[in-house]
């Protein structure tokens, strides 16, 4: 929410009863729309009264982001002069001078020109919170100072310039700009990222479809987790908020239950979720020595991977799986391709039919992964 403004006849009082409100707008690369959202939205809170400035505004040269500022006052930015150079940097005493309500802060993970009084720009930006005054900030997720490593791992690429973490967990709103990769590679072909000289190489490099695929995945998984432990820690008591993925493996006493078990581990790894898997007997069936050494196998690899291995009796397998994933907040059921002869399936009815239906209302997605048989 954004505060009312009540300018004091005293200059040197800059609203110290509270804390700006500090929302962030987080892609996956550059390109997918982060400051042209936030200036839309500064847009619409400028015709409903709200007193917005453009504390630093990048368009890389990109037609539709410098006309959607247009119409937005700019705080004139500050020269700075490195190596013999002029740089342009935002003149953080100039915004908190002006006191608007809301300050759009664009590229949050930037440096400053050495010599500056603060190295970063969300040094700057802690400041203008600190007055009072409301930001709206924009920054790609491999800026994020724990993902550093993971981000070199997945592009080759090592980012130099990074945010504290803290950062995400303290703003009071996080949006995700989310497109698919298809569409960014779309865009960046169409010249709307780059220009035309840097479009090639850019597809081969970070914007190769594997890197983007991967990074979408960090933004939209970093920011559940920031949800899931603002949920958590909420007032709800009682009450249980699940956004995390959650894969539970069904494994049998068939050989390629461990072909199964990897599958779901590779899958919980990508989706950065608890692994669990399940092993039903029948009441009434014993196991034979090389049955039981399988799920023995099968329960060990289960924990290498860093999972949690549940054994159940019950006459009725497909009820007591269902049953499993209401209790344990499953999200992701993996099972095998059904090993039953066709004249067993038409006589009992398929198993995996028998799954769907007693999970169909419970948002459970079903994966039949084909092993080998």
């Amino acid at each position: 929410m954004i505060h009312s403004h009540n300018p004091s006849p005293d200059s040197s009082y800059i609203r110290p009863h509270r804390r700006g409100k500090h929302k962030i707008f987080i892609g996956m690369a550059p390109g997918v729309g982060k400051t042209y959202k936030m200036l839309e939205e500064a847009h619409q809170l400028k015709q409903d009264g709200i007193d917005v400035v453009i504390g630093i505004v990048e368009t890389h040269g990109r037609k539709d982001t410098a006309m959607k500022a247009a119409g937005i006052e700019v705080v004139s930015q500050k020269a700075c002069i490195h190596q013999n150079v002029t740089l342009q940097e935002m003149d953080t005493d100039a915004i908190l001078q002006r006191s608007p309500q809301l300050v759009l802060v664009d590229e949050l993970a930037h440096t400053n020109v050495p010599g500056s009084q603060r190295e970063k720009r969300y040094q700057n930006v802690e400041v203008i919170l600190s007055a009072g005054i409301d930001v709206y900030s924009t920054v790609n997720i491999q800026h994020l100072e724990s993902l550093n490593d993971l981000v070199a791992r997945i592009t080759g690429v090592v980012v130099r310039e990074r945010i504290p973490d803290y950062l995400l967990d303290e703003a009071d709103a996080v949006v995700v700009i989310d497109v698919t990769p298809e569409t960014l590679e779309e865009r960046l072909r169409e010249g709307k990222i780059y220009a035309p000289e840097k479009i090639e190489q850019s597809l081969k490099n970070f914007f190769q479809r594997r890197n983007l695929i991967a990074l979408r995945e960090l933004a939209l998984r970093e920011v559940a987790d920031t949800v899931e432990e603002e949920a958590n820690t909420s007032s709800l008591v009682g009450q249980t908020c699940n956004v995390h993925e959650r894969v539970l493996v069904c494994v049998s006493t068939y050989p390629d239950s461990v072909q199964l078990l990897r599958r779901g581990a590779r899958i919980a790894n990508y989706m950065n979720a608890r692994l669990y898997t399940v092993f039903v007997a029948r009441p009434k069936r014993f196991l034979t020595k090389e049955e039981s050494l399988h799920i023995d196998t099968c329960e060990k690899l289960c924990r290498e991977f860093g999972g949690e291995f549940l054994h159940f009796k019950s006459q009725n397998i497909a009820n007591k799986i269902a049953q499993v994933a209401v209790d344990y907040h499953i999200t992701q059921i993996i099972i095998g391709e059904s090993q039953q002869s066709s004249w067993k399936r038409w006589l009992k009815g398929s198993f995996t039919q028998r799954l769907m239906e007693l999970i169909r209302h419970q948002k459970i997605d079903l994966h039949i992964i084909a092993t080998e048989k």
